[in-house]
């Protein structure tokens, strides 16, 4: 099989593709022929050796696939060859074929495509249990979300509005703002542009926002904590900006509000009853029609580090996906 591999840490440049084995199962996996893979913030870090997950050299990115089972170890009874799936593996999806836990198998509903199983459950799960279950938003609350643009800002827009909070989205160019705009957002502010607490200020008649929706870190972070409500929820998303913020402990403190982690990989892993739960509750959403991914684009997987880099540069709307059989 083919596959894009990291054989030295550094930058998407340094990526290669190559011919490697191909793969057996364990006694409880499956080996998934990945029709399609999903571009993810933590590929940007896996492969500069800067993620929570350290795999061992050489390995290839890639967390969140779909595709078809092509066989199974000797205990696996939930799936079987041929069978549709999502799979979410940590890395190793940016290749013709990934070994996944079956038992971590996601069975993709007759409708969806691979493009659309691999780009839908990690960004709308994670803004889903962020705003549900870590912010508890509320039907009338006012969600700041920055990074807007991005995979899991669309996400958290759209889930914002399916509960009923009035969405301000916020973002570095018009370009991206106009996505959010098209996604359901219902105030824009143009961070690069305008003073994100000002602008706040006004858009909330000096009450501040009740949730902040933060992937992006850096800068924005903490004039978003200053612009909070009254008992406001801060979640901690990710670092998108590169740059983990010191937050000074007296604003949630002056506040009253609270500054909420978001972890939902480990979430998944720790209560699986409940991100399942969260799962159908999303599947249903999406086939009513209420969520809508946005698909930037597609990559065979010899442009697999050509994805990696656009999202890197934070060049990307949406999100990005390898297709790894072209």
């Amino acid at each position: 099989m083919k596959a894009l591999l990291c054989k030295s840490f550094g930058p998407p440049e340094n990526l290669v593709v190559e011919e490697t084995p191909d793969l057996t199962p364990g006694d409880d996996d499956a080996i998934v022929r990945v029709h399609a893979a999903g571009v993810n913030f933590p590929d940007v870090l896996i492969i500069q050796n800067k993620y929570q997950f350290k795999p061992e050299l050489p390995f290839s990115p890639g967390g969140e696939c779909a595709g078809v089972v092509e066989s199974v170890g000797a205990r696996v009874r939930n799936v079987k060859p041929g069978d549709k799936v999502i799979a979410f593996t940590g890395w190793g999806a940016f290749a013709q074929q990934v070994r996944a836990d079956s038992r971590a198998l996601i069975p993709m509903p007759p409708e969806m495509d691979f493009v659309t199983g691999a780009s839908f459950v990690m960004t709308y799960a994670t803004s889903y249990h962020a705003l549900k279950d870590r912010a508890a938003l509320k039907s009338g609350e006012t969600l700041l979300v920055l990074g807007a643009s991005g995979g899991v800002g669309l996400a958290a827009i759209q889930i914002g509005k399916a509960l009923g909070a009035r969405v301000i989205a916020a973002a570095s160019t018009a370009e991206k703002l106009a996505v959010c705009k098209d996604h359901g957002a219902d105030e824009l502010i143009n961070y690069n542009s305008e003073d994100l607490k000002a602008r706040l200020k006004e858009l909330t008649g000096g009450k501040g926002v009740d949730v902040v929706y933060d992937p992006v870190g850096g800068d924005y972070s903490e004039p978003a904590l200053r612009s909070m409500a009254w008992r406001g929820r801060l979640l901690v998303i990710g670092f998108a900006n590169g740059e983990i913020p010191k937050i000074p402990l007296n604003l949630p403190l002056l506040k009253g509000c609270s500054i909420v982690g978001v972890f939902w990989g480990d979430y998944a892993k720790r209560e699986p009853m409940n991100n399942l739960m969260d799962l159908r509750t999303l599947l249903g959403w999406l086939k009513d029609g209420k969520l809508k991914p946005h698909i930037a684009g597609t990559y065979p997987l010899a442009r697999g580090a050509e994805a990696i880099r656009q999202l890197m540069d934070r060049k990307v709307s949406g999100k990005l996906v390898i297709t790894p059989q072209e």
